[in-house]
């Protein structure tokens, strides 16, 4: 995958390097990699905007992990009731 990609670059990198700073900071960057960890900023202009914001990315974020624990995509079942008509056919 692209992320497998950049983490082997960012190795390559590691070992290339002569730099101590740049060694940590790239370290730093391969661990939040392959660690699955993100950090997602969220800005806004005023603090009712940044808490609606706020929100948004947790319900989504919430919503993600439980398609991966669960298996399931909320709005999943529009897929189902599509798929009737067509099941109603090979009757």
């Amino acid at each position: 995958s692209d992320i497998d990609g950049r983490i082997n670059q960012i190795k390559k990198q590691v070992e290339d390097t002569d730099s101590d700073y740049d060694r940590e900071k790239l370290q730093e960057r391969l661990a939040k990699l392959s660690g699955g960890v993100a950090v997602i900023n969220v800005g806004a202009a005023t603090e009712i905007e940044m808490k609606e914001k706020k929100a948004r990315v947790e319900d989504a974020l919430h919503a993600t992990r439980a398609a991966v624990e669960e298996g399931i995509i909320p709005g999943g079942g529009v897929c189902f009731l599509r798929s009737i008509p067509i099941l109603d056919e090979l009757k």
